[in-house]
């Protein structure tokens, strides 16, 4: 997965990247450490959550996120519905974007940017046509042009189509802006923001769900990409305990 790199993206992007999460760690470390005890409090632990999402040339790595919800199970051990978990305290980290602070120190390893293409799920990556794979050419992001053109407000395909329309074309004025459009949404709540939804993860359906609903899969087709991504999931664990 490559795309032609502009001297930006090739050698001052990431220079960026690392010089804004340090300062954002170092400036905010207060911030980390009262919202670390908050959660441990009324959530319990672990404090960070952390979910595999496909990265730079669809290599796995962890996403790191304030927790938002409980550990609540029903009576066979299983994990109730993501709406019942989520606290009132969760949902205000998520409205005031406060859960992704840890995103900082994906930022600072590299497998992140300050501004790219959210990270999907790897079930969602499953899916992909492969044209619209190529957003996995590029590190993924804390922010990015989707996100200040809509986030939840935006349907699937237009996100993914904003998604390469960015990696067309990475400039240093485009990421300034993205960052300046992104602080007025959360602090004014614009463009699709609602109740508190701040992130993909909240859209109602994930990707293949909405594929199938629109009949653009076939309920075979739906489980050949699922079990797919079942198996990655499996092999980044794996790779993980090794």
């Amino acid at each position: 997965m490559k795309h032609k790199k502009g001297i930006y993206e090739k050698y001052i992007k990431r220079i960026m990247d690392l010089v804004c999460s340090l300062l954002a760690i170092i400036v905010f470390c207060w911030l980390y450490a009262i919202i670390a005890i908050l959660v441990r409090i009324k959530l319990g632990s672990p404090v960070l959550f952390k979910q595999p999402r496909p990265g730079k040339n669809e290599k796995i790595f962890n996403l790191y996120k304030f927790r938002t919800m409980t550990d609540e199970r029903d009576e066979e051990g299983n994990l109730l519905p993501d709406n019942v978990r989520l606290t009132k305290f969760g949902k205000w980290l998520r409205s005031t974007s406060m859960d992704e602070l840890p995103e900082a120190f994906n930022i600072l390893n590299g497998t992140m940017s300050v501004i790219g293409p959210r990270p999907q799920l790897i079930k969602d990556m499953t899916f992909m046509t492969d044209e619209q794979r190529k957003r996995h050419s590029v590190r993924p992001g804390l922010s990015g042009l989707a996100q200040t053109r809509g986030r939840n407000a935006l349907s699937w395909d237009g996100k993914l189509s904003t998604d390469l329309e960015y990696i067309e074309h990475v400039t240093f004025i485009g990421d300034v802006k993205i960052i300046v459009d992104t602080v007025k949404q959360v602090f004014f709540r614009k463009k699709g923001i609602e109740d508190g939804t701040v992130d993909e993860i909240d859209i109602t359906d994930d990707f293949g769900d909405y594929l199938l609903k629109a009949g653009r899969v076939s309920q075979m087709e739906y489980n050949q990409k699922m079990k797919r991504a079942e198996m990655l999931l499996e092999a980044h664990r794996c790779q993980k305990m090794e």
